[in-house]
């Protein structure tokens, strides 16, 4: 198996927020380097997880649902690949937002319960 080339090198990883423990986000956002354009957050898993799970919202449900494509990273990680999500890490869970196609920014969502 290759090893992943992430698009920040460990060197770039500025800290933009701290404190706000793991999350999971796709290969699309951290070596393809796409923006975040979809988020949501549940119920954690584990003591370290924040909840939050971020896409570019470009995934199929098959590559998502692949944990090649997939990893744990501290939030301030993603953070710096997309700080656009940081004034939505306070949400509370159940929160759910997707990046508007037309303004580019977030708006609220419906999480769906699957």
């Amino acid at each position: 198996m290759q090893e992943k080339q992430y698009k920040l090198q460990a060197d770039e990883i500025r800290t933009l927020v701290s404190d706000r423990g793991g999350c999971y986000a796709t290969d699309h956002i951290t070596v393809d380097g796409r923006r975040v354009g979809y988020l949501y957050r549940e119920h954690p898993d584990e003591t370290w997880d924040s909840g939050w799970r971020f896409f570019s919202g470009a995934e199929s449900d098959e590559y998502a649902n692949d944990p090649a494509n997939v990893a744990i990273y501290d939030v301030n990680t993603i953070a710096n690949y997309d700080p656009e999500i940081i004034p939505l890490l306070d949400a509370p869970y159940g929160s759910a937002f997707a990046r508007d196609k037309r303004s580019g920014r977030f708006v609220s969502e419906e999480l769906s319960q699957e």
